[in-house]
């Protein structure tokens, strides 16, 4: 494709937000973001396995795309995702356990995340160069990062502010959630000149 590498990185990073405008990633975007620390560091570990994943991917495409492979997309993607979780998940534990034990079992559910999987087979569904499909990996994966931080933050707040017992808890979560997605759709008038 012939998009502006500006273009795919504003795209993904705010107009097509990944959490707040897809609905992708919502498992760990909520169970995640109640604190700041916590969610930084998710969010910095889903960047590193979307960029790797998604280099790695886009290798693995010119091979299966040169042997008439591209039935073998799905499951090689998942096997780099999970084999690239495995890796962050054990460099974590060695370097910070108690960051591994306070993200818990979010940290292995990496995995599953869909936004994840998403990177890859939109960038392969697009047909982006090597550089854009960077690109579109950094973006993605900062656009999540802003998401959990920004409700992390914002839950903090909330946390000391006097808020009515009907009202705590999850039922507060997906409210200020909703905000901030009604927010980023803010931004979908941004695409339009692209």
């Amino acid at each position: 494709m012939n998009e502006s590498l500006s273009h795919i990185f504003v795209d993904a990073l705010l107009i097509n937000n990944f959490v707040l405008c897809v609905f992708l990633g919502m498992c760990s975007f909520i169970g995640l973001s109640g604190k700041f620390s916590t969610a930084w560091r998710m969010g910095v570990s889903v960047m590193f396995v979307i960029i790797v994943s998604s280099i790695l991917s886009y290798g693995t495409n010119l091979v299966l795309v040169r042997f008439h492979a591209e039935y073998l997309r799905i499951i090689t993607y998942i096997v780099i995702i999970a084999a690239t979780v495995q890796l962050t998940e054990m460099f974590i534990k060695k370097t910070s356990p108690a960051l591994f034990r306070a993200m818990g079992v979010y940290l292995p559910l990496i995995t599953t995340n869909c936004a994840v999987l998403a990177v890859p087979l939109f960038q392969t569904s697009r047909n982006y160069s090597f550089v854009q499909s960077v690109v579109f990996a950094i973006a993605a994966s900062g656009g999540y990062t802003i998401a959990i931080v920004t409700l992390s933050l914002v839950r903090e707040r909330v946390e000391l502010s006097d808020v009515p017992s009907l009202a705590k808890g999850t039922a507060l979560t997906l409210v200020l959630a909703a905000i901030l997605s009604m927010a980023f759709m803010g931004f979908a008038g941004m695409g339009n000149g692209g």
